[in-house]
């Protein structure tokens, strides 16, 4: 009797798991779809690519209304419904496809698709990796934080020194630390699911919205750096 009591437990935790992961995943892949169609339709419109690269106004605005809703969302996820998480994503989405259009007008469409590919299989990979691993990987939350500081700031830096080498350095550092997220972040998912037995969908539903923005954050900064390394240009 005792073991069946305490099996209906992690019965139900299994499950709630599975149901999220799923969620979470299919929330990421619409929002890389999104953010992938408008970056597209932005960099083949010489209109929008005015008004978003005229001037430097504009891109400040677009940054700091992706800032703001990465930490809204982060921040207020348990004040709000899962529509609104839901919709505030899919502007993120939005907004971030509006930037990421410069990649466009940058990189060889070969290089872009080659450097996608490369992305997904790494990211796939790390990420069933931290779902079945069986190791902690709490421990290496905060040295991977650390290093993503660090990241932010020696980009910043390296944007007046104009530095190849550094930038280089920058980029291979960059992917060792969003793979490691994308593996810690997977994991720290795997366990909320498993910790929200009898979870109704409401608070289901904005638990994956909060893990398909971590790992949406994870499989396009991994694919940035990869683009700086991989990425060729013919302009």
């Amino acid at each position: 009797m005792q073991e069946r009591y305490f099996a209906q437990p992690r019965v139900l935790g299994r499950a709630q798991e599975n149901t999220l992961l799923r969620s979470v995943y299919n929330w990421m892949v619409l929002g890389l779809f999104v953010s992938g169609g408008i970056a597209y339709l932005t960099a083949h419109s010489a209109g929008l690519q005015q008004i978003i690269f005229g001037n430097s106004f504009m891109i400040w605005v677009l940054f700091l209304g992706e800032l703001g809703l990465v930490f809204g969302i982060s921040g207020g996820i348990h004040r709000m419904s899962a529509a609104t998480a839901s919709w505030l994503f899919l502007l993120f989405s939005f907004i971030n496809g509006l930037t990421l259009s410069s990649i466009f007008l940058v990189y060889t469409s070969a290089s872009l698709a080659t450097t996608f590919f490369i992305t997904g299989f790494t990211f796939g990979l790390t990420s069933l990796y931290g779902y079945a691993t069986q190791t902690n990987l709490s421990s290496i939350g905060n040295y991977l934080f650390m290093g993503l500081i660090g990241i932010i700031v020696a980009t910043t830096v390296n944007i007046f020194l104009r530095n190849s080498m550094l930038d280089l350095v920058i980029s291979y550092i960059g992917i060792l630390i969003f793979v490691g997220l994308t593996a810690y972040d997977t994991q720290k998912i795997r366990r909320m699911g498993e910790n929200m037995a009898g979870a109704d969908s409401e608070s289901l539903g904005k638990m994956a919205i909060l893990g398909a923005l971590a790992l949406y954050l994870d499989f396009v900064n991994l694919f940035l750096m990869l683009l700086r390394i991989f990425g060729r240009s013919d302009r």
